[in-house]
């Protein structure tokens, strides 16, 4: 909460007489924009999902696909505070719904690695896209690709040489590492094309690149407990040169559509919850009526 505060009033600052451009650009965005962002918000939701079902699977657990989904509805609705929070949700509420089917704490936790290795290293190939914005030494992208190359590798060995317990948790980077690697590409595409078409549904002309550095931003930020006040921060910060009021707005609605996904998400998994009870009961009570 903290964090969340201190951020929201840096904005506060930065927005100081810039309120009515900040209004008129939060009402520039058509409902339909919105609607098909929050729609790519789902679609990369599933989409990493997906991949980590791979990832769990690959474990040589019998975790059934609809309860994974359900977890991650929960966990995703907690990332909305933080990134690290919703892993612990996700985590936390698999553990309770498939005590039996699903792998232990340790290899959930390195379950997470090889999506994670797939994004950061995502990250470090486009981060020559903060080399303007930031002031980033021309260097540094080449460093952060090497580091990443070198790191993804490490796991690679890890994994041929380490199967049980915790280590199980990188089994698909030896089986399913393809599929795994093309579910998190359309999660970050999805999100790619969300904060583009968001920024000039505005009227913010930007281009793929510039989405991109955002979506850096914000992946890079969200490890930080900054809270819902993330999107117009990253916003801010990487292309505030554009306006400030206006990509300030674009990354509210940006954080608007991303929360409006995940309670969708989430949403989805209590009613199928309540479905499955309903459908588990039903037969148990029939029993019951007809034994008496």
């Amino acid at each position: 909460m903290l964090g969340a505060l201190v951020v929201a009033g840096a904005l506060g600052v930065v927005l100081a007489g810039r309120r009515g451009q900040f209004t008129a650009a939060l009402h520039a965005a058509p409902i339909s924009i919105l609607l098909v962002a929050a729609a790519l918000s789902v679609l990369a939701l599933i989409s990493r999902t997906e991949a980590w079902y791979v990832c769990i699977r690959a474990t040589g657990a019998a975790v059934p696909r609809r309860v994974l989904f359900r977890s991650a509805g929960v966990g995703y609705l907690a990332s909305v505070v933080n990134g690290s929070l919703g892993l612990a949700a996700r985590i936390a509420t698999l553990r309770r719904a498939a005590p039996e089917t699903s792998p232990r704490v340790p290899a959930l936790l390195a379950a997470e690695l090889p999506i994670i290795s797939v994004e950061v290293a995502l990250t470090a190939i486009f981060s020559f896209t903060l080399v303007g914005p930031l002031g980033v030494p021309w260097w540094v992208p080449i460093v952060a690709v090497s580091a990443t190359g070198a790191a993804v590798l490490g796991l690679q060995r890890i994994s041929e040489r380490r199967r049980i317990g915790l280590w199980s948790g990188l089994a698909v980077m030896r089986s399913g590492r393809g599929r795994m690697i093309a579910l998190v590409l359309l999660a970050i595409c999805c999100q790619i094309a969300r904060n583009w078409l968001v920024l000039r549904g505005i009227g913010v002309h930007v281009s793929v690149l510039d989405a991109i550095a955002l979506l850096i931003a914000t992946f890079t930020l969200g490890q930080l407990p900054i809270g819902p006040s993330l999107g117009a921060a990253a916003a801010v910060l990487i292309l505030g040169s554009h306006g400030v009021a206006a990509v300030a707005a674009a990354g509210v609605l940006l954080t608007v559509t991303g929360t409006v996904g995940s309670l969708c998400f989430a949403g989805w998994a209590v009613a199928d919850r309540m479905w499955v009870g309903r459908v588990v009961a039903a037969p148990e009570t029939a029993v019951a009526a007809g034994g008496a």
